[in-house]
């Protein structure tokens, strides 16, 4: 159920929950002090390398011959893509190299490969999102509004069709995000001419980024624009359901907790820290898989500093991991298999009403009692490289 008394939860004091929003203070505070030349050719570095691959991908595609080279150019596009969304467009928007006062890359002007407008998710994901993260009935991303993702949501007979609806929102994720920040930044508006002013720019970029992978490209490509056409939307579903895995791996598996919203009244900011420990997963990353995601599979560390710069947050990881083992937080993290296995489960127990999948009677287990007994052992079964798991 969710969490209405935090500190209780915890079992922590307030003197303990003060210590702890220092501590975290005086982390962020060394982080913040020690940037400098080295993460800001990071990102620019990042930024290059993204756009050579796209560039180089997308001439394999329209050069080549062969079914290989379509398809080697296709996944290194697709790659391009994921790099372009997670660790530019996400985390640039979220203001982590905002302090280098680069008027190219910053979070106001930084425009991203997607067709949702960056400046109608910046409100919805940095506000409404971070601000009040698993709030039940406050933070619109708990399960996005489509998908039931804990018993506090009350059950509804549309549920059923949920697992339908994760697989359609992960092909057609980039679709799913724009329509939600759509409607959070027209709830957010109060005239209707600023609302229909946030209509016309989100259908301004959905005309120009379809144009773009769409007519553009294919078009570019002459005789060959079927190739160029099928590989960007080949791309683009990659792409979509990579970013869907990182983000539900993240949010919503065994362990991520949810919030009643009396944790708002008078939250201080330990408390507000404490939150996001506890209502964020991570998911086990060496190098290269962290890039690939932009840095979220450090979700926990995202989520109390979301605006500090992708490159940092593993050694951020290291000193959270000392505190959560200092005041006894419990520190969700595995495998990403793991990570993903978990979070599928929860969607599918809670696609069925409250009580379907446990006996009536105390009797022996159900059908689907015994399917879901099978999978955590499977689960649990999976070698972890960190020490601090939460099951």
């Amino acid at each position: 159920m969710a969490i209405a008394d935090i500190a209780e939860y915890a079992h922590l004091s307030a003197a303990d929950i003060e210590g702890l929003g220092q501590d975290l203070d005086g982390i962020r505070r060394d982080i913040e002090e020690s940037l400098g030349e080295r993460d800001a050719s990071y990102i620019r570095r990042a930024i290059a390398f993204q756009r050579t691959l796209d560039l180089a991908s997308r001439l394999l595609i329209a050069g080549s011959r062969s079914r290989t080279g379509w398809w080697t150019g296709t996944l290194s596009l697709a790659y391009a893509k994921c790099i372009e969304n997670m660790e530019l467009g996400h985390n640039i928007g979220h203001g982590q190299w905002d302090w280098m006062n680069d008027p190219e890359i910053h979070s106001t002007t930084w425009e991203w490969d997607m067709v949702g407008p960056s400046s109608q998710w910046r409100y919805s994901h940095n506000y409404r999102h971070h601000v009040n993260s698993n709030i039940v009935g406050v933070d619109d991303d708990l399960g996005f509004g489509v998908i039931r993702v804990t018993r506090d949501q009350p059950w509804k007979l549309e549920n059923l069709f949920q697992p339908l609806r994760n697989l359609l929102l992960a092909a057609t994720f980039e679709w799913g995000i724009a329509l939600h920040d759509f409607y959070s930044e027209r709830d957010r508006v109060e005239t209707p001419d600023k609302k229909a002013a946030e209509r016309k720019l989100l259908l301004r970029k959905i005309g120009r980024q379809t144009a773009k992978d769409y007519v553009l490209f294919p078009a570019l490509s002459g005789r060959r624009w079927r190739r160029t056409l099928g590989a960007n939307v080949t791309a683009n579903l990659l792409r979509n359901v990579w970013t869907n895995v990182v983000i539900l791996c993240g949010h919503f598996p065994e362990g991520a907790e949810k919030f009643d919203p009396a944790v708002l009244d008078n939250e201080t900011r330990g408390e507000w820290y404490l939150r996001q420990m506890l209502g964020a997963a991570n998911f086990n990353a060496g190098p290269l898989l962290a890039f690939s995601t932009g840095s979220l599979c450090y979700q926990i560390e995202h989520h109390l500093f979301p605006d500090l710069p992708s490159n940092r947050l593993a050694e951020v990881a290291a000193r959270v991991r000392q505190l959560c083992e200092k005041y006894d937080i419990p520190y969700t993290s595995g495998s990403l298999p793991r990570q993903y296995l978990s979070t599928l489960r929860v969607i599918h127990e809670l696609a069925f009403p409250d009580g379907f999948w446990t006996s009536t009677d105390g009797a022996a287990p159900t059908v689907p009692q015994r399917i879901i007994h099978r999978l955590r052992r499977l689960d649990r079964s999976r070698p972890e490289s960190t020490v601090l798991v939460q099951d």
